[in-house]
């Protein structure tokens, strides 16, 4: 069974499926749906179209460059078929398929964080700014958190030099 990719917003496109462009230098572009042939028609560049996933890998939205992608790769080499080999490349796939998703977790993560900062700093500021719309109770709740805290004053001990010189 064949599996083609739709040119437009790189998604699979089983047999029986989408609709086939043949432009007449011969070159042949493939679409999953109505949506993507028509995007196409109206020369929609896929890059600046926000759910393909030509925009989503340029803007840093998907994880794009990672070593695990290595193994789906399309390889058009014949390979001499080897048992052993086979045997362990069957061993590895759930670990790559688990290394994959943790560095998935991570790269989502790590694109979250700015914006975690930013609404924090943000709810920071406006409760700053609308503390008097808060109850008193808890008001002097956090008042009187804030006065059990001790207050330290450290001082730096004189040495033997800046004591003679006073």
């Amino acid at each position: 069974m064949r599996l083609e990719k739709c040119w437009f917003c790189s998604s699979t496109i089983y047999p029986g499926h989408g609709i086939q462009f043949v432009r007449n230098d011969a070159k042949i572009f493939r679409f999953c749906r109505s949506k993507c042939h028509k995007n196409f028609k109206m020369k929609r560049n896929p890059r600046k179209v926000k759910w393909t996933k030509a925009y989503r890998q340029l803007h840093g939205k998907d994880m794009t460059k990672d070593t695990t992608f290595e193994f789906e790769r399309k390889r058009n080499r014949p390979e001499r078929y080897d048992r052993n080999l086979t045997e362990q490349t069957l061993k590895a796939i759930p670990l790559i398929t688990k290394i994959r998703h943790d560095r998935l977790e991570k790269h989502i993560s790590n694109r979250h964080k700015p914006g975690k900062r930013k609404e924090m700093e943000k709810d920071s500021k406006e409760l700053d700014q609308d503390i008097g719309m808060l109850p008193k109770k808890l008001i002097s709740n956090e008042v009187a958190a804030e006065k059990t805290k001790i207050k330290v004053k450290v001082v730096q001990q004189q040495t033997e030099d800046n004591a003679m010189e006073e």
